[in-house]
C-alpha cells in the first residue's frame, strides 16, 4: 500500500490556510500577482495589512509565490 509523500516547506502550510482563511490558495497567490514586483517582506507585509492574514501563513504563501516566479 502506497502512501503519499510527505509535503514540505510552504506548502506544508497551505491546508491550514485555506481552512483559516476560507480562499484556495490560488485566491492568495492571484493577490500576490495582483500587487506588483514587491519585495518578500512587502508582500507578506500587504498580506498581513490588508487581509488579515498570520505572519506565518503570509510568509509561507509568499515564499512559495516567489519560489514559482
Amino acid at each position: 500500500m502506497a502512501t503519499e509523500p510527505k509535503v514540505k516547506g510552504p506548502a506544508s502550510y497551505f491546508p491550514s490556510i485555506e481552512k483559516t482563511y476560507g480562499q484556495p490558495i490560488a485566491h492568495w497567490l492571484a493577490v500576490l500577482k495582483n500587487l506588483g514586483d514587491l519585495k518578500h517582506m512587502a508582500l507578506v507585509n500587504a498580506l498581513k495589512t490588508e487581509h488579515k492574514l498570520g505572519h506565518g501563513h503570509a510568509n509561507a504563501i509568499v515564499a512559495y509565490f516567489l519560489a514559482d516566479k
